[in-house]
């Protein structure tokens, strides 16, 4: 890699690092943990089967499991079956669920205080190049 490209490489770290720290404290003004409040992002007012959302949040069944039960556990998720085939689970978030997921956002400034520091044609050209750079692989 060239020095630019290192350079390139830190600068993307050190956003990625920040976000999620910045995420993470948005998390815990609401009495959660960052994987937790990130399930509650992925629901909305369906049901949606614990399968996929392992798939969408990128980890094990049971990971999705363990953070269900202890959503579960404070009124904020319910498991539901599914009505197709009762073998199948599936998770909703409760009202009590979506106001928490609210606070989240609320406390989440990290978009607005960061982003919000670039004029519009900056935004418009980072959105550009990042749309390129997460795009389809060639």
């Amino acid at each position: 890699m060239t020095e630019l490209a290192d350079t390139l490489a830190r600068q993307v770290w050190d956003f990625v690092f920040a976000y999620d720290a910045a995420y993470d404290r948005a998390a815990q003004v609401a009495g959660l943990s960052a994987a937790q409040a990130c399930l509650l992002e992925h629901l909305s007012e369906e049901s949606r089967p614990m399968g996929e959302l392992a798939l969408e949040l990128r980890c094990d069944a049971s990971n999705v499991t363990q953070l269900v039960s202890r959503l579960e556990a404070r009124g904020l998720v319910a498991r539901v079956p599914d009505p197709d085939d009762r073998r199948i689970k599936r998770v909703l978030i409760t009202s009590a669920g979506a106001d928490v997921r609210r606070a989240v956002r609320v406390a989440f400034e990290f978009p607005s205080e960061r982003l919000g520091s670039l004029t519009d044609q900056e935004r418009r050209q980072l959105s550009g190049l990042l749309a390129k750079v997460l795009g389809p692989a060639s």
